[in-house]
């Protein structure tokens, strides 16, 4: 089984970053079950979304304390939070983040990328919501599924102009990934150290 906890706050789409990686993962023949868990129910309120994938169906239904991968969108949840506890040693974390401003002390064999999701986001959506271009960037850095499920399941939640501005921040958070993972210098780039 493989667990993905996603930090972010209220309204940036976690719910959504979490349904739409379950479906990709849906539609490559696993068994997805993603939730969401928050207290105050207010913008801006710290919050988790989950996602459990395995084999076969999932029947546990407690939040992910020991996640294999971290997709956190708002970089200033770093500050405050203990995002990164209980992260597995072999895990993948995507930061939402243009330069490495406080990430905490991690093991060696933990891959954490840093991506500009948002940047990307006004870019190709208008508004600076990352979760489409950090769900691309997670492809990219984990090889868990196809970009190709990813974008279908992208087509199977939004509609009218939002799908194609969606793919297109899907697709350069996945090129992003891709060209640092080809390039040794340029991986020292896109890594936290």
């Amino acid at each position: 089984m493989k667990e993905i906890r996603i930090h972010a706050r209220a309204g940036q789409g976690a719910i959504t970053t979490a349904s739409i990686l379950g479906f990709a993962y849906f539609l490559e023949g696993k068994f997805p079950y993603a939730f969401p868990n928050f207290g105050a129910a207010r913008m801006g309120a710290p919050m988790n979304a989950f996602v459990r994938v395995d084999d076969k169906p999932v029947r546990l239904r407690s939040q992910i304390y020991e996640p294999d991968y971290l997709l956190i969108s708002d970089a200033t949840l770093l500050r405050g939070f203990n995002c990164f506890k209980g992260f597995k040693d072999n895990g993948v974390a995507i930061i939402n983040a243009r330069h490495d401003f406080g990430i905490p002390e991690h093991k060696s064999g933990q891959k954490i990328y840093l991506v500009a999701a948002n940047d990307i986001a006004m870019e190709t959506i208008g508004r600076p919501l990352g979760n489409t271009a950090l769900l691309g960037a997670y492809v990219a850095a984990t090889d868990e599924i196809k970009l190709d499920s990813l974008i279908q399941a992208i087509k199977h939640r939004f509609s009218g102009k939002a799908v194609e501005q969606n793919i297109s921040a899907t697709q350069k958070g996945y090129e992003y990934i891709k060209q640092c993972r080809l390039s040794k210098q340029s991986e020292e780039k896109c890594l936290a150290r």
